[in-house]
């Protein structure tokens, strides 16, 4: 759901940057609803079945998940039984949510990019650059996280629990945080104010 959200805003600022004068026309109101429900819809397509792939498994041993909630490999290695049509479905819901989205919002700010640069005024690249900055700053602060619990859950096998354990909550905690933070830093008042309080 993060990443079809982020697709959704990188699009959002291509419109506004490339074509400002057709924004309107181009994301209306029904529009961004029919994004927001198939952004659901997709969610939904894909987390059922993996759900479903979960019941018939049998688990035995220690019951312990590494992780402070249900992470699907996490849960995977904790069963019995076989689970290679999981580990596959797996597979194929990541190529089809992060493999998909990521590329989107990288053409995204390649096409931004290239727009921006053809503009003549440096005063105008500045501008049209720090209203994609919050923007960035969202995509970095998703995918830092998670790229660094995949390599620890992938690599890090021998490192302690504790480590998986704070790298999970980090990926899960860390950008329903920040964001905010993040979109309202750019906010003149709030700026002000939280300078103002940090000079204190």
């Amino acid at each position: 759901m993060e990443c079809a959200v982020l697709v959704a805003m990188a699009f959002d600022r291509f419109v506004a940057i490339c074509d400002p004068l057709r924004y309107t026309t181009i994301l209306t109101h029904s529009r961004i609803m029919q994004m927001g429900l198939l952004m659901i819809l997709r969610t939904v397509i894909l987390i059922v079945p993996l759900l479903l792939l979960l019941k018939p498994l049998s688990f035995c041993g220690a019951n312990v998940l590494s992780h402070s909630y249900c992470y699907h490999s996490d849960v995977i290695k904790l069963a019995c039984s076989d689970t290679r049509a999981n580990s596959i479905y797996g597979l194929i819901g990541l190529i089809l949510t992060t493999g998909v989205d990521t590329p989107c919002i990288v053409l995204s700010y390649i096409l931004i990019i290239r727009s921006v640069l053809s503009m003549a005024s440096p005063k105008e690249r500045h501008k049209v650059f720090s209203t994609c900055v919050s923007h960035i700053g969202a995509v970095a602060i998703f995918y830092i996280p998670m790229i660094s619990l995949s390599l620890v859950h992938r690599y890090g096998r021998s490192a302690p629990k504790v480590v998986h354990s704070m790298m999970a909550n980090i990926y899960l905690l860390l950008p329903p945080v920040l964001n905010p933070v993040i979109y309202s830093v750019k906010t003149k008042q709030i700026r002000k104010a939280i300078l103002h309080l940090l000079t204190k």
